[in-house]
């Protein structure tokens, strides 16, 4: 990880708020992953972080990609991924997306018995089912339930593979995915246990993909056993689908301190907040935090960024030393849904991002304000 120093430096010469990826980390996810499932094709899911020099590091080392839109679709070929190594996945997926994603040879994941009409004989597909479980996360982060919009029943998995195949379709296999940020592995053996027990309906399959879901300190090597043996069951290849698992800890988001406040609380306000990372206002989520300032008192305070909202906070009573105006604080696990999901609410332009890989470079620049309004201007002429 990178040191206190670079990340000052990073800071002072890039400004806040700033996100930073660390490659190192990234290049060191990406192995464990591919050794803990050798034998297995990996897609990684590109709305974790769509940036491009991500996107590439990915491409280089073997990765495919699992997009969930045109945009993505578009982004992940203008990075020099092959179709053959592309999933379109998605539970809405627009003609745009059926058009490009047939004429460049991806893989679609079917989500509804109803996108066979959509797509040409021959086109390559395979069916997602929902295991109707009850997962170990976030309600808005759980896929796999059976109140969820995703996939086909469980129970009906038979009858969407057999009407594929009378579509003409190259079906290759079915897919799961029950969740992101699963607490605990059991959920994923009981998921794979399920459908595993089709098989003896639907016979022999190309692929079975489960997936990602998995926790920054997930057992890789216990998912993958039981992930194997699922698709033994169908005499399938594997595929997975990681995402925040590959790249949330290559990345910090940086903030600078504005000021403090009291009222029935005490608060640390940020020149960071919900329009630049989403997840603590979204999803609850709580990023490990590193002051790179040292004090001798500490106290306990909420983070608050800058938008007139009350929800806009980053933690909540937290302890800290005490701030002053102009110091730094990083928010780490900041690498997935972070940069990708900020916002141009409030008017207030996208962060930069840089990486480290022997030396920083800027990979997206920090948007300016007159880009924000560029496209209302023009609609005026």
């Amino acid at each position: 990880m990178l040191s206190r120093d670079q990340l000052l430096q990073a800071a002072e010469t890039y400004g806040t708020p700033l996100y930073v990826y660390d490659a190192r980390v990234l290049d060191d996810r990406i192995q464990r992953a591919v050794q803990a499932f050798q034998g297995a094709r990996i897609f990684f899911a590109m709305k974790a972080n769509s940036n491009l020099h991500l996107l590439r590091r990915m491409k280089e080392q073997g990765l495919g990609f699992e997009v969930v839109s045109y945009g993505e679709l578009r982004k992940a070929l203008h990075a020099g991924v092959p179709g053959d190594r592309i999933l379109v996945n998605g539970p809405a997926k627009t003609p745009e997306e059926y058009a490009l994603g047939q004429e460049v040879g991806a893989t679609f994941i079917l989500d509804r018995l109803d996108e066979c009409h959509f797509l040409n004989p021959g086109a390559k597909v395979i069916v997602r089912v929902n295991p109707e479980l009850h997962v170990s996360t976030h309600s808005h982060l759980a896929t796999g339930e059976a109140h969820s919009k995703f996939g086909v029943p469980l129970g009906h998995a038979t009858e969407a593979l057999q009407q594929a195949r009378n579509a003409g379709l190259n079906v290759r296999g079915l897919h799961l995915h029950i969740g992101s940020a699963i607490q605990n592995p059991e959920d994923f053996r009981e998921a794979f246990e399920k459908v595993a027990h089709l098989a003896d309906e639907v016979g022999h399959l190309e692929v079975l993909d489960v997936g990602g879901g998995w926790g920054l300190n997930a057992d890789l090597e216990g998912i993958a056993k039981i992930a194997f043996e699922a698709a033994q069951s169908f005499g399938a290849e594997l595929w997975v689908e990681p995402g925040r698992f590959l790249v949330s800890e290559s990345g910090v988001l940086l903030t600078r301190v504005v000021g403090t406040k009291e009222t029935a609380r005490k608060f640390i306000l940020l020149d960071a907040g919900m329009t630049e990372i989403l997840r603590p206002m979204l999803y609850g989520a709580q990023h490990p935090l590193q002051p790179l300032w040292e004090s001798k008192q500490t106290d306990h305070y909420d983070l608050a960024g800058p938008a007139c909202e009350s929800g806009d906070l980053l933690a909540r009573n937290v302890e800290l030393p005490v701030p002053t105006r102009g110091d730094v604080l990083v928010l780490e696990q900041a690498g997935a849904y972070g940069a990708v999901m900020s916002s141009t609410y409030l008017t207030r332009p996208r962060p930069a991002e840089v990486m480290w890989d022997g030396e920083f470079r800027v990979i997206r620049q920090r948007e300016n304000l007159e880009r924000l309004w560029e496209l209302e201007l023009a609609a005026e002429s």
